[in-house]
């Protein structure tokens, strides 16, 4: 395989084929959005699900006859003086393996949506929203330069507000919906500086450019810390690191299989691989490396001590997506770049099926989401069980699950860089393991809590939603495989490989830390601590939950001053809303009192009542009598004469 070649003469396919993989999912957004009214929720699916399966199939073909990185130039964009850029998208190891996971995992979520929103009036409308984001991601992951990648990023954003608000005669949803926005907005708007800055230091936006012309740059130049400091601020909104995490677990709020889809599977990774197709200048960046892995160490740890004490079901997931971006973000920051994408590949696997899974428990309790009112469903559900069980084994890292692989690679990383950063990562893994198998037993085991009706309509979900199910626990099950531990010898990591020609600028860049140094035995002693940390989080949850029979505490029950600071989330929305939200509603009122009402509309109102009391004078003028009109036309000529006449 060549390395970094972007043939002059461009793509080895028809421009059609490449235009065919966002253009399907957005042909499936208009006549979703045009005919809603008029389809069926079955056939409305099936459009979607087509066109995102076609869309997948293509990336299947393109990824299979693979050869050589290249970029497709559609049209001519933005030409302005010196500023040339094309709309045009690279296709690369990066850009096939996301177009793989958007494409794949979407496919089966859409079809999981078409059995969980049947009875939804506005089905139509939500299959047009789920296509129009896919396009949008699909455009992002494709783009061969930093405008259009913004481009797909702000149309996730926006797909991300409509589909968390798509419930919107609900409040509490909208606010949920507006919040993510907003909050996404402040990390945008240090994205969009840093593009700004990449145009002023390379006079380009072209990946391939950029990415040259920074490989000659000394490590540590102020003005790419300064770039990267800035992506970064987009990545922590997007991907939902502290301090900007806070509207993930809100997003809840939407329908499940929006959290499946852009909550755990596709958008919060943007952040993630925007870092990696930039990874040229985050290499040349050590200091802001250092602050991303503390960044993530911390969110990771941070967010899985709240999945602790959570009872919604789909809240203790949006905690564990929050940790987990956790770990890819500490893998990125110890330059464990091809282990962070590997990362993302089996979370998407596992989390996706355990919010699907949350929604076929969801779906039998009649949108129940409280697990105190769960237990014993596995007798009802055994499918959504056995899936979700898989499913928690590869989240906590037991071999041979997808997960174990993954997260020990990003371990081993962390161990080499920072035994501090590993401490912090191992007793996550702990907590991990802890908190989803407490979800686990409290919604699985134990005796029924919820009511009698609720009993009495418990079924396992129909075939449209168990089949996605099963996909994506055979993937949970064997996709780690996909890259094996670095023990068994470099020629089994094929995804590692895979990648090597994205990361060779970053590789001659900083060599020394790039890449695995630990022997066989440090990877195998750091193996098992992994497992066993895993191990002894399953044992005490199940000591607690299944053992002794421990329930959550009810609301309106005293708690613990830890279990109480945890459960409300470290009052760290209350806290924002002291800061940030009060004051600014305070300053917002304060403005409108004085500013508006008693400058601005004042003078603007005054223009306006001038310009009428001008009018009504004139009006005078104007009184349709023709004798009026003669005499003052002579006393015009007179006032005239008059005034000449003095000149004299």
């Amino acid at each position: 395989m060549q390395e970094t070649v972007i043939p002059a003469a461009g793509a080895p396919y028809s421009t059609f084929l490449y235009v065919l993989i966002p253009l399907l999912p957005f042909l499936g957004f208009l006549i979703n959005g045009l005919l809603n009214r008029k389809l069926s929720g079955t056939v409305a699916g099936a459009i979607s699900s087509l066109a995102v399966l076609g869309s997948f199939a293509i990336s299947v073909f393109l990824f299979l006859n693979f050869q050589y990185q290249y970029t497709v130039t559609l049209f001519d964009w933005i030409s302005v003086g010196s500023m040339q850029i094309p709309f045009s998208y690279q296709i690369d190891q990066l850009s096939l393996i996301m177009l793989l996971l958007v494409t794949g995992v979407g496919f089966l979520i859409h079809v999981y949506s078409i059995g969980y929103m049947h009875h939804d009036e506005n089905v139509g409308k939500f299959f047009s929203f789920l296509n129009l984001f896919v396009f949008s991601m699909l455009v992002l992951v494709l783009g061969a330069n930093f405008v259009i990648l913004f481009i797909g990023w702000e149309g996730v954003g926006l797909c991300s507000y409509l589909l968390i608000g798509f419930w919107n005669k609900n409040t509490a949803y909208n606010n949920a919906a507006k919040k993510a926005f907003i909050i996404n907005r402040v990390g945008d708007l240090g994205f969009l500086l840093g593009i700004f800055l990449i145009y002023l230091t390379f006079d380009s936006v072209q990946y391939a450019e950029v990415f040259q012309k920074a490989s000659t740059m000394q490590i540590g130049a102020g003005v790419v810390t300064a770039i990267t400091l800035l992506l970064f601020v987009g990545a922590t909104g997007k991907s939902a690191q502290l301090p900007l995490y806070t509207w993930l677990p809100d997003a809840m709020a939407g329908p499940t299989p929006v959290s499946a889809l852009i909550h755990a599977a596709t958008m919060v990774t943007a952040g993630i691989y925007m870092i990696l197709r930039a990874n040229v200048l985050f290499t040349l960046a050590p200091d802001t490396l250092e602050v991303i892995a503390i960044i993530g160490a911390a969110t990771a740890l941070f967010a899985a001590t709240i999945g602790l004490a959570q009872n919604d079901i789909k809240k203790v997931l949006a905690y564990s997506t929050v940790s987990q971006l956790g770990y890819m973000f500490l893998a990125l920051g110890v330059m464990g770049y091809s282990t962070s994408l590997f990362h993302v590949l089996t979370h998407a696997f596992f989390k996706a099926l355990m919010f699907l899974g949350a929604g076929s428990v969801i779906h039998a309790m009649s949108n129940e989401q409280d697990m105190r009112r769960m237990g014993g469903l596995r007798k009802s559900l055994p499918i959504t069980f056995i899936t979700f069980f898989i499913g928690c084994l590869a989240i906590a890292g037991i071999p041979p699950f997808s997960g174990f692989f993954s997260k020990d690679e990003i371990l081993l990383h962390a161990f080499e860089h920072s035994k501090v950063l590993y401490a912090v990562g191992l007793f996550t893994a702990f907590l991990t393991a802890f908190y989803m198998f407490r979800l686990l037993f409290l919604t699985f085991f134990g005796e029924f809590r919820g009511t009698e009706e609720q009993k009495h309509h418990l079924h396992e979900s129909p075939a449209s939603m168990t089949l996605p199910l099963i996909v994506l626990a055979i993937l949970a099950a064997v996709g780690g495989f996909m890259n094996a531990p670095f023990f068994l010898g470099e020629e089994n990591a094929y995804l590692a490989n895979y990648l090597a020609p994205l990361f060779t600028y970053s590789k001659q860049l900083n060599p020394a830390a790039f890449g695995v140094h630990a022997d066989h035995a440090t990877e195998l002693m750091l193996i098992g601590l992994s497992v066993g940390a895993g191990v002894l989080g399953i044992i005490l949850a199940y000591v607690q939950y299944v053992s002794r029979g421990v329930r959550p505490v009810e609301d309106g029950e005293s708690r613990g001053f830890l279990e109480n600071l945890i459960y409300h989330k470290y009052y760290i929305d209350e806290l924002y809303n002291a800061l940030f939200v009060r004051p600014i509603m305070w300053l917002s009122r304060g403005l409108f009192r004085y500013v508006e009402n008693g400058i601005i509309d004042p003078i603007v109102n005054g223009f306006g009542r001038l310009t009428m009391g001008g009018g009504q004078l004139l009006r005078y003028v104007q009184t349709g009598s023709v004798e009026t009109y003669l005499i003052l036309m002579v006393v015009g000529i007179v006032l005239v004469m008059a005034l000449n006449f003095g000149k004299f």
